[in-house]
């Protein structure tokens, strides 16, 4: 996961009427959009391993992985895919399975809060462009093709672009 619910509330104090689950889902959501839009997954290849999964653990344990960091497992049959590496993490037995260390750097981590952020924020005032109400105007930015990517406005994704690898 990219982040806790817990340190998203740390940096965005106004999600705090918001549910847990709610928030994680959101949580997951943006950052499932951040490896797909950059083409990245963020892997730390020095810290992987083969292991293969009973009673669902890993039957290795490596020191440089500890309950609450990102794994991705991949070469699997059955359990491909992102955990938040804990002692109960409900895997399918198997007997080899590829597993990864993924790390965030701490600008994306923010680039990510500030996304849903406003996200919580904003997103219900998406294709408003001017609202007159007596003699109040507000008008909100536009986000057609040019000034939007993949939701949001360009210059929230700004960020990511350092992280954008070539798709073959």
């Amino acid at each position: 996961m990219i982040m806790s619910v817990e340190e998203f509330r740390i940096y965005v104090p106004t999600a705090e009427n918001m549910d847990d689950g709610a928030l994680k889902g959101k949580l997951q959501a943006v950052e499932l959009l951040i490896r797909k839009y950059t083409n990245n997954n963020f892997q730390d290849r020095n810290r992987r391993f083969y292991t293969g999964i009973a009673d669902g653990v890993f039957t290795k344990a490596y020191p440089y992985i500890k309950k609450g960091d990102t794994v991705q497992i991949s070469e699997s049959k059955l359990n491909n895919g992102l955990y938040l590496f804990s002692n109960n993490m409900e895997l399918m037995d198997e007997e080899h399975c590829m597993v990864t260390k993924v790390v965030y750097p701490m600008d994306v981590k923010m680039g990510a809060a500030n996304m849903l952020k406003w996200d919580l924020e904003n997103r219900d005032k998406v294709g408003i462009q001017s609202e007159t109400i007596s003699r109040h105007a507000v008008t909100y930015f536009n986000m057609d093709g040019d000034n939007s990517t993949v939701g949001y406005p360009k210059s929230l994704v700004g960020f990511l672009k350092p992280y954008k690898k070539a798709r073959f």
